[in-house]
């Protein structure tokens, strides 16, 4: 081997030996961080509460039928009107018409099927804002025709605001427990890296909580009882901190 290519060998052998050294060094500090989750969860009471009220109507002809049922919930949107809910608070939700059979029992014992006109429904949702007259609206709705109520829910006409707020302090949290690790490592807290909200996907931070409703009624009394309570807004932020060199 010539003297010209032992040096050239010798000085591969030193990259060899150094280059690693260095890379070992240098995401040491780079690399450093602190992950947490910081989490948070606030109930808010609600600011409306909506029901759907329907209307079934029966009669001999799909005509008859439809026309009851029309009737009484032209009635309702009325009604709603007097307990003044805005126009863009009333919707149909759904209108129905379809054939009615009665069971016959025949000479022979066995049972068939007879025709016996149609039924119609007709179901308004409402929203409304004073919620402590929904009992009386619901009670006067019944003495009008209606016969039906689908259900009752509680919530919030902004709750991207109150799922915001709650995600602001969820990061405060995050920012806490990331400051106290560091504390407790002996360590600096640097910037932040990434955050991710909610800290799982498919979670869902926003829990309303609905009451749902079933009423067969008619006739004059009280307002149906209702407590509204309160809607909780959860969220998580998952958040990555560096630690300072």
């Amino acid at each position: 081997m010539s003297a010209r290519v032992g040096t050239l060998a010798l000085a591969a052998l030193a990259v060899a030996w150094i280059a690693p050294a260095g890379a070992e060094e240098a995401p040491t500090l780079k690399d450093g961080r602190i992950h947490v989750v910081g989490r948070a969860r606030t109930e808010t009471a609600p600011d409306f509460a909506s029901v759907e009220i329907g209307v079934e109507a029966k009669g001999a002809t799909p005509a008859v039928a439809l026309d009851a049922a029309s009737s009484a919930a032209k009635g309702l949107i009325a009604l709603a009107e007097t307990f003044k809910v805005p126009e863009a608070d009333i919707g149909t939700t759904a209108v129905t018409l379809q054939p009615v059979t009665r069971s016959v029992r025949q000479p022979d014992g066995s049972v068939s099927e007879r025709a016996d006109g149609y039924r119609a429904a007709n179901t308004i949702r409402l929203r409304l804002a004073d919620m402590g007259r929904l009992g009386d609206l619901m009670r006067r709705a019944l003495e009008i025709g209606a016969n039906r109520i689908e259900g009752v829910s509680f919530g919030l006409r902004d709750p991207d605001a109150a799922e915001a707020a709650v995600r602001v302090a969820a990061m405060k949290d995050a920012t806490m427990q990331a400051t106290r690790l560091a504390e407790a490592a002996g360590v600096t807290l640097g910037r932040v890296v990434a955050i991710r909200s909610p800290a799982e996907a498919g979670s869902s931070p926003y829990a309303p909580m609905p009451a749902p409703m079933a009423v067969r009624s008619k006739g004059r009394g009280a307002p149906v009882p209702l407590v509204a309570g309160t809607i909780e807004t959860a969220a998580d932020v998952s958040a990555t901190f560096a630690i300072a060199p």
